[in-house]
């Protein structure tokens, strides 16, 4: 799971430090901001980002308002959790969230190369080792705090387990309900491109909340299926990652992304008249993207996965203005987005 960089280059007027508001994840007492940065494109998702760029990404996230930042060990091989915290030690621990993922270990690889190969343009200075074990859950956290030169983090997630459920479920997750009862982590979860195996954790687990990447979009809402009544029912909350389905809905012109590969023909068409009905109500389509997932009161939080200050000033901005229920009942008139899902209420 990788969160998808938005494609635009304009910029932004700067919002208001307050615009965005929290909201708490489960009954865990953590709260995060309803818009976080996801830490996947600072650390070169497909391009490279230096380091100068991705401090001043970060900075100009903590000056809107943004207070929830994501990162994992799998992006960059720790470059993202290292950018992170180099900025977030500067500021006052109380005042953010931070959450970071489990199941891959990072080892050092003597080969050299690129990692452009696992999606990140980044030197291959380590290989990633899959393990979902109580001791590798432990080992990983241990890791990332010193990636990120930091004491605890405020949520832990599996990552994709998809092919580990089993030792996910018996292993990874006893260990993180202790790593939350000994106070290393505030709250627990898991987090996929999936949405089956997030419901079972929902439904069979006692983790506060899940981060859904792609399955919740104005493109595919299988989300509503099963996952998002689940965690609505059981009190839970849901992050919501990938709401440009890798860039399709930031940006839908030929040779766009979804699903991190091409975007079909269909989908593309689909896209730009998405995109049309939106600017016809002076409404970008990525606004639309970023506004939809609070259609459903389970989500707590959208991802924007920004590679340059002026793509998180963009996306805060672009959140903290409403989208006309006029855009919402088009989409639905041009059968664009199924009539039993739920939109954001008019502001």
């Amino acid at each position: 799971m990788a969160a998808a960089a938005s494609d635009h280059t304009e910029r932004a007027a700067h919002p208001p430090a307050d615009a965005v508001p929290r909201r708490g994840l489960g009954r865990s007492g953590v709260e995060i901001t309803t818009l976080g940065l996801g830490g996947a494109a600072l650390a070169g998702l497909y391009t490279p980002v230096d380091e100068e760029s991705a401090a001043a990404t970060v900075q100009a996230a903590w000056d809107t308002g943004i207070r929830y930042f994501d990162t994992a060990p799998h992006y960059g091989l720790g470059a993202s959790e290292r950018r992170l915290g180099a900025v977030l030690r500067t500021k006052p621990r109380t005042e953010y969230v931070i959450s970071t993922k489990v199941g891959r270990l990072l080892e050092p690889n003597e080969g050299g190369g690129s990692d452009m190969a696992n999606g990140f343009a980044v030197p291959a200075t380590h290989r990633r080792v899959w393990d979902f074990s109580a001791d590798g859950v432990r080992r990983s956290l241990e890791e990332s705090l010193t990636r990120l030169g930091l004491d605890r983090v405020d949520l832990a997630l599996i990552h994709d387990p998809d092919d580990h459920g089993e030792q996910a479920f018996h292993e990874a997750y006893p260990e993180l309900e202790r790593l939350r009862s000994e106070g290393m982590v505030g709250a627990i979860g898991a987090g996929m491109n999936q949405t089956a195996m997030l419901t079972r954790f929902l439904i069979d687990s006692d983790v506060d909340a899940v981060l859904c990447a792609g399955r919740y979009t104005l493109l595919e809402q299988p989300a509503l299926d099963e996952l998002l009544p689940a965690a609505a029912n059981r009190g839970k909350s849901v992050i919501i990652g990938g709401v440009f389905n890798s860039g399709l809905l930031a940006n839908p012109t030929t040779g766009a992304t979804y699903n991190y590969g091409a975007a079909s023909g269909e989908l593309l068409e689909r896209a730009i008249r998405m995109r049309e009905i939106t600017e016809a109500y002076g409404v970008p389509l990525r606004a639309a993207a970023l506004h939809f997932p609070f259609g459903h009161p389970a989500v707590a939080s959208v991802l924007t996965g920004a590679r340059s200050a002026a793509e998180v000033l963009d996306a805060a901005t672009l959140l903290n203005a409403p989208v006309p229920a006029g855009v919402w009942d088009r989409l639905r008139t041009e059968a664009l987005l199924p009539c039993h899902v739920p939109v954001p209420e008019a502001r």
